[in-house]
């Protein structure tokens, strides 16, 4: 069974980091690779910074951006192991698509981007919900057919 990509949003909370965020960083990364996981990249994705609403009675919170690779057969542990976790306010794990694997890695290192723009491709063509007709505010043209009397 090969591994997938998967980028991780941890929300951390910084009554209990206290200081030592590299080490809950360090534990963090150890909970994937106790689940067969191996971590490639992580880093704070911003500083302490104030929520819009309280999280398990927190205001303030530290995000914590994590690439890694794992098998799907013990991603049920490790999200399990998160959860346990006294330091996690909340987390979000996203499975990447392998064609867009190497652009996103560098968004989890240390000084890299903080997003990715795509450029040089369309558009997609929105056919559910009546095309270009309906984006520009338009109701779509309807065609009936003619009532015989």
């Amino acid at each position: 069974m090969s591994a997938n990509v998967y980028e991780c949003m941890f929300l951390l909370d910084t009554n209990k980091i206290a200081g030592d965020e590299a080490g809950t960083i360090k534990q963090l990364q150890g909970l994937v690779e106790r689940n067969h996981g191996e971590v490639l990249s992580s880093r704070r994705w911003l500083e302490s910074s104030k929520l819009a609403y309280p999280v398990q009675g927190q205001k303030r919170g530290l995000y914590v951006l994590t690439y890694f690779r794992c098998e799907g057969q013990y991603m049920s542990d490790l999200e399990t192991d998160f959860r346990l976790n006294e330091t996690v306010l909340r987390f979000m794990i996203t499975k990447i698509e392998p064609k867009f694997v190497d652009r996103m890695l560098p968004i989890g290192q240390e000084g890299g981007p903080t997003f990715l723009v795509t450029v040089n491709e369309p558009p997609l063509e929105d056919t559910l919900m009546g095309g270009e007709e309906e984006r520009r505010g338009r109701r779509p043209r309807r065609e009936f057919a003619d009532k015989e009397g």
